[in-house]
């Protein structure tokens, strides 16, 4: 059946479909998703996941192998397909179909794809997934809708804003709901949980005009010393609270890890990034930084990161925007005295 995008969690408190079919060109929504379905899958015994990736190193051979094969670890699993194009082409649908005509048992299928059109929604492929299980499609916010999102957000990290403020933040982000997340994320950061203010808001909520925290590390991770470093200093000049910053860089280090790791295991590079959501235009980028640091590094820029959190709350000596520039540098590639 479709549903609606607010309809899944409570669908994955019913009871859990034997497909899930997750579409869109939104990709926080449709991560968030697969998040939650995945969580659901958990909790309900599915403990072991195997990831397919539909990209020029895959044969849907793969894919009838994965659903024929029992699980050594696990009498339940997830087979995770991720369909980047939204087009299975000839050979995909019909190995969806001929899926869903012989359900295997004690296992759930996620597909997650980019936005698929009206002829593809009508396919046979897609109506067979529709009617074996639960299909979504996502769609970008806009207006009213993205108010109550940028709510329920703000809501989920105990926060709570009047509507002009709602708009604000909704002016701010023009749609992207990555942003949005990263600006909620920097007002619980900046205030904790509460009511906030008009002025709380509009002293957090950079202007588009003026640098902000994600300018900083994407100029890190290119290498822009000269840039990150002129960015850091006008963040500062404005006025935008050192744990912000420390928060944004500290998050870039972990998910660097993170992905280096999963990498260094072997695991694909297009499920990876979808995983940790580096989308199509910082793919580039994290590869670059990637190439140029190495885990020692990543690991002093998060020793840092701890000493910088100390400087902060007085609990260690020393100016807390120095360690934010070595940190900044060292996501760079560079060091300083």
């Amino acid at each position: 059946m479709w549903l609606k995008a607010d309809q899944l969690p409570s669908a994955l408190k019913k009871q859990l479909a034997p497909v899930y079919f997750i579409s869109g060109d939104e990709p926080l929504q449709l991560g968030e998703a697969a998040d939650a379905i995945r969580l659901a899958a958990k909790q309900a015994g599915y403990e072991n996941r195997e990831v397919l990736t539909v990209d020029k190193h895959f044969t849907w051979t793969d894919f009838s192998q994965a659903a024929d094969s029992l699980s050594i670890f696990s009498d339940k699993k997830i087979i995770d397909l991720r369909i980047p194009s939204g087009k299975p082409g000839a050979e995909g649908s019909k190995a969806l179909v001929n899926y869903c005509q012989r359900l295997p048992e004690d296992t759930l299928l996620l597909i997650s794809c980019a936005k698929i059109d009206k002829s593809a929604k009508k396919s046979k492929w897609a109506s067979t997934l529709e009617k074996t299980g639960v299909a979504i499609q996502f769609w970008p916010l806009e207006a009213a809708d993205l108010i109550q999102w940028l709510q329920r957000r703000l809501q989920s990290k105990g926060l709570t804003a009047e509507k002009p403020g709602l708009q604000l933040i909704a002016t701010r982000v023009e749609g992207n709901l990555l942003a949005a997340a990263q600006e909620v994320e920097k007002l619980f950061v900046l205030y904790g949980a509460g009511q906030l203010t008009q002025t709380q808001i509009e002293s957090a909520v950079a202007d588009s005009s003026r640098y902000d925290v994600f300018s900083l590390v994407d100029a890190a991770l290119s290498g822009r010393i000269d840039r990150a470093g002129k960015i850091l200093t006008a963040l500062n000049h404005e006025g935008i609270a050192a744990p912000v910053v420390l928060w944004a860089l500290a998050r870039e280090t972990r998910n660097l890890i993170h992905i280096q790791q999963q990498l260094a295991d072997g695991q694909a590079r297009n499920s990876v990034f979808m995983r940790h959501q580096v989308w199509d235009k910082r793919q580039k980028l994290v590869s670059f930084a990637l190439s140029k640091l190495k885990r020692a590094d990543l690991m002093q820029a998060l020793l840092l990161a701890a000493k910088t959190d100390r400087q902060i709350k007085g609990e260690e000596s020393g100016n807390s925007w120095d360690s934010l520039l070595q940190i900044t540098c060292i996501l760079a590639g560079k060091t300083i005295n």
